[in-house]
C-alpha cells in the first residue's frame, strides 16, 4: 500500500474501533433513562436493577471510548495536517462545544453512579437525562465535522487563501440536521438492540420461566420496542439523507445505486454488486422508478449517473454493497421488533420460537455491523474528496513515511483494548450475577 492508503486505513481502523464505543456511549444512556423512568412510574424494582447494571457497563465502555477518541484526535493532526488547517480556521466550533458536552455527561454520570441512593426520584431522572443529553450532543457535534466535509459551507479558498470565513455557517452546513439526526437515532437503535441481544441470550440459557427469566424478558421487550421505534426513525431519516445526496453529492448516490446513466424514472437496485466493465449491477433486483422517488419524491425525478463525471472522481463502486447491507440490516431489525412485540403482547406468548430467539441474539451485532457499514459508506463514498469538490484527500495527507509500522502497532493496541473490555465486563457481571440482585428484592 502507498502512504495515502496506509494513512486512510490507519485512521479508518481507528474510527472503526472508536465508533463501537461511541455508538454504545450514545445509545445506552437512553436505555438507562427509560429504565429509570419505568422504575419511577411502576415501582417495579426490575427496572431499577436494569438501570444500575446498564450504568456499570456504560461506565466501562466510556472508559475505553475516551482513549480511542483521543487517539482519533491525535491521528487527525498527524495524518491529515492539511485538513486540520481547514478545521482550525473554519469548523473548530463542534470540537470546542463538544468539550462542554462531555463535561456535562461525565459530571452527571458521576452524580448518578455515586449519589443515586441519596437523590430524589426527580433528580435521579434529571441526572440520567443530562448524561443522555451530553452523550448525544457529543456524537452529533463530532459528526458535524463529517457533515461539513460532504456539504462544506462558511468559507472559500481563493488563490490558496481562506476567505469569507463564517464559522456558524460552517457549523450549520446544509446536512447538519439530517446527518446529526441520523447518527443519533441509529445510535439509539443500536444501543437498544445490543441490550435486547444480551437479554435474549440470557433467556436462551434459562430453561425455566423463573424470576431471572422474567427479568430478562422485560429487558428484551424494552430493547425491542425502543429499537423498533428508532429503526423506523432511522429509515425515515435515511430517505432525507438520500435526498441530500441527490442535491449535494450526486456521484455518491449514483455509486450507492450502481447507476451509470443519467435518467428519469431511475430504478432502485437491491442486492448484487456493481460491475465497472459492463456498467451494471449484476444479480441485483431492480425496483422500477424507486430511485427517482427516493431522490426527489417524484417518479420522474432526474437522477445523475456516474458517466456524467470523470472516472477519476467516481467513488469506489463497492459502496453499493455497503449501502445495501446497511439498509438490509435496518429492514430486518424493524421486522424483528414487530414480530417480537406481536408474539409477546398480542399472542401473549412467554416463550419465543428458537429461530426467533436466534435472530434476537444476532440483532445487536448486526445493528453494530450496520453502523460500521454506514460509516464506511459515508466516508468512502465521498472519495476522492476530503472536503467535497474543494480539497482532495491526497492533497491533505501527511508527508511522513513508514506509516506501516505505526498501523501494525495501533492494531495491536486496539485488539488489547477490545479484549480487555470483554474481560472486564465478564468479570464484573460474573462477580455480580443478576440472581443476587433479584434475591435482595425478596429479602
Amino acid at each position: 500500500m502507498d502512504d495515502l492508503l496506509i494513512a486512510r486505513s490507519l485512521f479508518g481502523t481507528t474510527m472503526g474501533v472508536h465508533i463501537i464505543y461511541a455508538t454504545l456511549g450514545v445509545g445506552i444512556p437512553l436505555m438507562i433513562l427509560i429504565a429509570e423512568i419505568m422504575y419511577q412510574k411502576t415501582k417495579d424494582r426490575d427496572y431499577a436493577i436494569m438501570a444500575n447494571r446498564w450504568t456499570k457497563g456504560f461506565a466501562v465502555l466510556l472508559g475505553v471510548a475516551i482513549p480511542t477518541g483521543t487517539i482519533a484526535g491525535v491521528q487527525l493532526s498527524l495524518l491529515w495536517p492539511g485538513f486540520m488547517e481547514v478545521v482550525g480556521r473554519v469548523i473548530a466550533l463542534p470540537f470546542q462545544i463538544e468539550i462542554y458536552a462531555f463535561f456535562l455527561e461525565a459530571l452527571f454520570m458521576s452524580i448518578y453512579v455515586y449519589a443515586a441512593d441519596r437523590l430524589t426520584p426527580t433528580m435521579r431522572i434529571l441526572s440520567v437525562f443530562l448524561v443522555f443529553v451530553g452523550a448525544a450532543a457529543s456524537g452529533i457535534l463530532i459528526t458535524n465535522v463529517h457533515a461539513f466535509e460532504g456539504t462544506p459551507a462558511g468559507f472559500r479558498i481563493e488563490n490558496g487563501q481562506f476567505v469569507d470565513i463564517d464559522p456558524w455557517a460552517a457549523f450549520f452546513n446544509p446536512s447538519f440536521f439530517v446527518t446529526g439526526g441520523h447518527v443519533a437515532v441509529s445510535a439509539f437503535m443500536t444501543g437498544a438492540f445490543v441490550i435486547a441481544s444480551i437479554a435474549a441470550f440470557k433467556m436462551w440459557k434459562e430453561r425455566k420461566q423463573n424470576r431471572t427469566y422474567k427479568y430478562h424478558q422485560k429487558a428484551l421487550m424494552l430493547g425491542l420496542v425502543i429499537g423498533g421505534i428508532f429503526s423506523l426513525l432511522t429509515a425515515i431519516n435515511g430517505h432525507e439523507s438520500a435526498q441530500l445526496l441527490h442535491k449535494y453529492q450526486p456521484e455518491k448516490l449514483a455509486a450507492a445505486e450502481g447507476l451509470f446513466e443519467t435518467q428519469r424514472y431511475a430504478p432502485l437496485a437491491v442486492g448484487g454488486f456493481t460491475d465497472r466493465e459492463t456498467q451494471e449491477v449484476k444479480w441485483g433486483i431492480e425496483i422500477p422508478w424507486a430511485l427517482s422517488f427516493l431522490a426527489g419524491d417524484r417518479f420522474d425525478t432526474e437522477v445523475k449517473g456516474l458517466n456524467d463525471y470523470p472516472e477519476e472522481l467516481w467513488p469506489p463502486l463497492f459502496v453499493h454493497t455497503l449501502f445495501n447491507a446497511m439498509v438490509g440490516i435496518g429492514t430486518m431489525l424493524i421486522f424483528l421488533s414487530i414480530v417480537g412485540f406481536t408474539y409477546r403482547h398480542i399472542f401473549k406468548k412467554d416463550r419465543f420460537p428458537k429461530w426467533l430467539m436466534t435472530l434476537f441474539i444476532s440483532a445487536g451485532p448486526l445493528a453494530m455491523l450496520a453502523i460500521e457499514f454506514g460509516w464506511i459508506f459515508a466516508c468512502t463514498g465521498r472519495q476522492p474528496w476530503v472536503i467535497y469538490r474543494i480539497l482532495k484527500t491526497e492533497d491533505v495527507v501527511t508527508t511522513a513515511t513508514n506509516l506501516g509500522t505505526l498501523f501494525i502497532l495501533f492494531i495491536i493496541i486496539y485488539i488489547i483494548l477490545m479484549v480487555a473490555t470483554v474481560l472486564v465486563l465478564r468479570y464484573y457481571f460474573r462477580r455480580h450475577p443478576i440472581e443476587q440482585e433479584l434475591a435482595r428484592i425478596k429479602e
